[in-house]
């Protein structure tokens, strides 16, 4: 049974995966995938972001899959995935595991349109140059991400940009205490971090349950790796077509992220920021989400005959 939070208060609920597969990763790290939709169908590769799971993206796989091969991993250490090795945190590790993950899915030459969120952004960029990317990757769509200065840009902390701002988000997001149990507290502050001030109280609630599901090790480890990412490299070596998206009232990865991956693309397919929406896209705007990956697809991959 899968004892990961499901997507509580919503029209579109999480399927059953129609295939459970395991991928196992450069170092032996074991990376947990599920696949859904109809063999030969377009594929869709999702990557999720940092305390998140494959359940973040329910609403991707609910619409996607009527049309799309939908295959959708945990980050190591995340959801089914187990938890590495004390030094088996890096962008290395992104971007082998995502190799990884291709490789499992993908049959030799098939094509695929990778969608990443805030953490699975950065996997896009950690593993632009490599072969398996290289070999499948027909568009890329990267939301709420960026590649560098994380720390410093972020707004959680509403004191003006500097040191002292610098190092109390530093020491938030890096926290080793235990998240607990789901409060009304947790509920208002991840709302405030990570959600913009609309979103709705389901979609914040499901928000929490999959964040506070994460396990302490591998929150703390990847904060790490994030308080020091620079991944400019990878943004310019991104060949395929790319499009960016972005909520406005994201406080972790501020539009300024988004505008600087844009003007770094060899290739920008878009470049789109939601008013209103938060950090949490895909879950905040899974209609804009779920149309900007479907646009990606339409261009960028050939549609099997006789799937819509």
């Amino acid at each position: 049974m899968d004892s990961r939070p499901q997507p509580s208060g919503t029209a579109n609920p999480r399927p059953l995966p129609s295939r459970t597969v395991e991928a196992v990763s450069a170092d032996g790290s074991r990376i947990h995938i599920e696949t859904y939709g109809a063999d030969g169908a377009p594929a869709v590769v999702l990557s999720h972001g940092w305390t998140c799971n494959i359940a973040f993206w329910s609403a991707q796989i609910a619409d996607l899959a009527a049309d799309h091969r939908v295959i959708a991993y945990d980050q190591r250490g995340h959801g089914a995935s187990p938890a590495a090795a004390a030094d088996g945190y890096s962008t290395e590790a992104l971007a082998d595991d995502l190799e990884a993950v291709l490789d499992a899915t993908l049959a030799p030459g098939e094509l695929a349109v990778l969608a990443g969120h805030s953490m699975g952004g950065m996997t896009m960029m950690a593993a632009s140059a490599r072969p398996a990317f290289r070999e499948h990757a027909a568009a890329v769509l990267l939301c709420s991400t960026g590649a560098s200065r994380l720390v410093s840009d972020a707004r959680v902390v509403p004191i003006r940009a500097g040191r002292l701002r610098t190092g109390i988000t530093r020491r938030i997001l890096g926290a080793r205490a235990p998240l607990g149990p789901v409060t009304p507290l947790s509920i208002r502050a991840l709302h405030y971090g990570t959600m913009g001030p609309a979103a709705p109280k389901d979609r914040v609630r499901r928000c929490v349950e999959i964040v506070h599901a994460c396990p302490r090790a591998a929150r703390v480890a990847w904060s790490g790796v994030l308080d020091t990412l620079d991944l400019e490299l990878g943004v310019r070596e991104l060949a395929v077509p790319t499009a960016v998206l972005a909520g406005e009232a994201d406080r972790l990865t501020p539009p300024v992220h988004a505008r600087r991956l844009a003007g770094w693309l060899p290739d920008c397919a878009g470049f789109t920021t939601l008013p209103g929406t938060g950090h949490m896209t895909p879950v905040e705007a899974p209609e804009a989400v779920n149309a900007a990956i479907r646009e990606l697809a339409t261009a960028h991959l050939k549609h099997a005959e006789g799937v819509a």
